[in-house]
């Protein structure tokens, strides 16, 4: 992203996570307390572990804010891990003659472990997990729910729904889904959709590659831990469509251009199209499982049992909560780059006086 940015900094059990959003217009309020409650809604979810009755994620905000608006500066976002204070002696960042005793080289299937460990030349596992944990992401729904403050300031809003957990497709059976795997000492998948409504069109572009709106939003859901698959509208389902079928006819009814479906998803040629964005994916089972996978102990080659680390039986409902975020953002950015503006009215006037 260009103009809406940041970055995220922390580990699963160290002091506290951080992100910085640099390119926010000034003058737009931050309301803390929605901040605060986004987080919530991470930590919620049928199938969470033991972690999320540890902390209640809180953001305290340490720069680019003076009475309660942004001040066109960089905003400094920071969420304090209530567990660091027993973890501070495994997660200590001073150097400790002791450190190889707390190690572990047993690389857990399905998670970054083993590449990360040969990637960056680490013999104890742990200086991977800890950064390539799920946890990292409540950073990314804080600067998320920033992002869905400003497209709220515009009419843009947006939400998501779960569609599928394992086999269940109706609620109903989530919880009965949910509550078998837990008791068989395994973990659970499943597949979620993120709508967000009354985008003005022609957000991204189809003159390159990098530029077109569906490959960041893509890439931006895709590189959330445990996502396997992305699409956009229908079109996980398109091959079994004809075009006929498919593509979204246009009318022009009462005044404006209008469709009768939207298969598409709300984006055609890379381009926002006037229409509900729609982004499902696909999350994989969580790989941490109380039922031990086999594996290769990286100290001596030998077989052994992968290493359990406390997780969720299932965190779908949390995922999609993640997703919504990085899609805010992704749309922020698109927002930015096509009004610019230094200032929250500026933004605000010239969207307005558009006619989509």
């Amino acid at each position: 992203m260009s103009n809406f940015r940041y970055l995220t900094s922390g580990e699963s059990h160290g002091k506290c996570l951080t992100a910085i959003i640099e390119g926010l217009p000034s003058g737009l309020f931050i309301d803390e307390k929605f901040l605060n409650e986004e987080l919530k809604r991470r930590q919620l979810g049928y199938g969470r572990g033991l972690r999320q009755k540890i902390e209640s994620d809180k953001v305290e905000i340490t720069s680019g804010v003076r009475f309660g608006k942004t001040l066109g500066s960089p905003l400094t976002l920071v969420i304090k891990n209530k567990d660091w204070e027993n973890w501070q002696d495994v997660m200590s960042p001073d150097y400790n003659d002791s450190q190889d005793e707390k190690s572990f080289s047993v690389p857990r299937p399905g998670h970054a472990d083993y590449a990360g460990a040969v990637k960056y030349n680490h013999k104890d596992l742990r200086n991977v997990l800890e950064r390539a944990s799920a946890r990292k992401t409540a950073a990314d729904v804080a600067v998320g729910a920033v992002a869905k403050l400003f497209l709220k300031e515009i009419g843009i809003t947006g939400y998501s729904k779960i569609l599928q957990i394992g086999n269940a497709t109706n609620e109903n059976d989530f919880k009965k889904e949910i509550d078998k795997a837990k008791e068989e000492k395994d973990s659970l998948g499943g597949k979620f959709e993120v709508i967000f409504k009354n985008l003005p069109i022609g957000l991204g572009s189809y003159v390159h590659y990098d530029r077109c709106i569906d490959g960041k939003i893509a890439q931006a859901v895709m590189s959330i831990p445990a996502i396997r698959a992305v699409s956009i509208g229908d079109g996980e389902g398109a091959y079994s469509m004809r075009g006929s079928e498919f593509h979204d006819e246009i009318f022009f009814e009462n005044g404006r251009i209008t469709r009768h479906t939207n298969h598409a998803g709300g984006i055609e040629g890379g381009m926002t199209n006037g229409e509900d964005l729609i982004v499902k994916a696909v999350m994989k089972p969580i790989p941490t499982v109380m039922k031990s996978l086999k594996s290769v102990d990286l100290s001596n080659m030998k077989e052994a049992f992968a290493h359990f680390e406390r997780s969720d039986t299932c965190a779908v409902e949390s995922c999609a909560v993640v997703a919504e975020a990085r899609i805010a953002s992704v749309v922020a950015d698109e927002i930015l780059i096509k009004f610019g503006g230094d200032n929250i009215s500026e933004i605000t006037s010239r969207i307005n006086c558009r006619n989509f």
